[in-house]
């Protein structure tokens, strides 16, 4: 009974506590997106909205998450910036080097899922890049499979925000998903990228899903909020993920623009949660 008292205590009179979330999808939320808060401080705003992953954390911030039981959806530290990747011959030694190194580091933590990027083309052709990165990578695919790490590479738009990235369509990925052929290589699908560059995000999610292992969210245009003021149906969209079976993160990735990121936040994983 006390434990009761306690409870009905932490819900302020005529409010009714925040349903709890479906669960049909698992929501995260990228860790850069929120500069104010500590990662402690987020860890303490997503357990509060009723989700436990933040996106885009290092080992350096591992313990943090661990201590407050919040998952790492997507890791990262390996890569070389977005612009030095795996399309690069002249990186793939010292991208080597440092994906291996940190594929232990994830799998020991207990974590799957590792970024990585195409980089930029440089005047590259697009084939040559897909071969470039097909033999980059399967330099370190085979440490990937065998500690159970995910390699995901981005889709990221060179219209406006990443000029020259090479990964900027989804053929182009998922023709580098087929070379490599495996389950432990895949796409990060960002949503607020992909309609830039080529719309069409509900029939891409159908046809190709099998390769995309995790998904961004923003609004387009601007990267802010993604409610009624842009352009992209949230909701539609986040319930065709749901259909194809979809069993990783759908990580927030907005810039809050609104004077509280926080409900901007908690919006955000209502608009999703279908």
């Amino acid at each position: 009974m006390a434990g009761l008292g306690l409870a009905a205590a932490a819900v302020a009179p005529g409010i009714a506590a925040p349903a709890p979330l479906k669960g049909r999808l698992k929501h995260s939320v990228a860790r850069w997106t929120f500069p104010k808060q500590s990662v402690a401080e987020l860890c303490r705003t997503v357990k509060d909205i009723g989700f436990s992953a933040v996106d885009l954390v290092g080992p350096e911030d591992w313990p943090t998450l661990k201590a407050h039981g919040v998952f790492s959806s997507m890791c990262n530290g390996a890569e070389l910036g977005l612009k030095n990747g795996f399309a690069g011959k002249e990186f793939h030694d010292q991208l080597v080097e440092r994906y291996t190194r940190h594929i232990d580091l994830v799998a020991d933590a207990g974590y799957r899922n590792l970024i990585c990027f195409s980089g930029n083309r440089n005047g590259m052709d697009p084939q040559q890049g897909l071969a470039n990165a097909e033999a980059g990578l399967k330099r370190i695919l085979g440490h990937a499979e065998k500690r159970g790490v995910v390699l995901v590479m981005e889709l990221l738009n060179s219209r406006v925000d990443h000029p020259d990235y090479l990964c900027d369509r989804s053929a182009w990925g998922v023709a580098l998903c087929e070379r490599i052929g495996s389950d432990h290589f895949g796409l990060l699908y960002d949503i607020y990228h992909m309609q830039i560059m080529e719309g069409d995000i509900i029939a891409t999610i159908g046809k190709h899903h099998s390769w995309f292992k995790h998904y961004h969210t923003a609004g387009v245009p601007g990267r802010h909020e993604i409610g009624a003021n842009q352009e992209l149906n949230y909701p539609a969209i986040c319930r065709a993920i749901r259909d194809t079976g979809f069993d990783g993160y759908l990580a927030q990735e907005f810039m809050p623009e609104a004077p509280d990121p926080v409900e901007s936040l908690r919006e955000a994983i209502r608009l999703c949660d279908v």
